[in-house]
């Protein structure tokens, strides 16, 4: 049984599970009864950081449009357009042995996509969830409920894995941003355009 998080919560990853290579992060999310008419589609991305907070260049940033990072490190599973049935609607595959010296951390994101079009939020979603399980054993390593606690966000950063002394850990990190993809490109450094 996993470590079930609180909002910036942080824990060791990798230091409890020696040897532990091969991840799957799973992100889910329910849509509430009361939404717009309009399918929701949130899309889950890994912006790759370096020390200073930014992505180095753009193939650092992974989500449906640039699916695999060249190292093989980062291999994002697939679009799921709808979000609709149980467990994890997005899954981010991660090699931690593949990945490259200059990446300090992973964020992990959620976003609306054509929010402002649709005139979506995070306050019409629930259920949202982060996990990270194994990818040899299925064995759930941590959990990350969200709970409700956004409004008008269209993104949010859901928590962040961070290299600490030759370990990774993992931080809950549960912030919404306003502005969707282009507001959480600009946050770590990507043209968004």
């Amino acid at each position: 049984m996993g470590i079930n998080l609180s909002k910036g919560q942080k824990v060791d990853l990798t230091k409890g599970n020696p040897g532990l290579k091969n991840i799957m992060v799973g992100l889910g999310w329910d849509v509430n009864a009361f939404d717009s008419g309009v399918d929701f589609d949130l899309d889950a991305a890994a912006f790759m950081l370096g020390a200073d907070g930014k992505c180095p260049t753009e193939k650092e940033f992974v989500f449906y449009g640039n699916l695999k990072h060249t190292s093989g490190s980062v291999n994002h599973m697939g679009d799921n357009l709808t979000g609709e049935g149980d467990g994890d609607d997005e899954q981010i595959q991660i090699d931690l042995s593949k990945i490259p010296a200059n990446i300090e951390k992973i964020a992990f994101t959620v976003t609306i996509y054509d929010a402002d079009k649709r005139k979506q939020n995070f306050g019409q979603v629930s259920n949202a969830f982060i996990r990270i399980f194994d990818e040899t054993t299925n064995a759930e390593l941590i959990r990350y409920d969200l709970g409700e606690d956004f409004s008008i966000e269209t993104a949010v950063v859901v928590g962040e894995l961070y290299r600490n002394n030759g370990e990774w850990k993992f931080n809950a990190i549960g912030s919404g941003f306003q502005g969707g993809l282009a507001a959480l490109c600009g946050h770590f450094g990507i043209d968004a355009a």
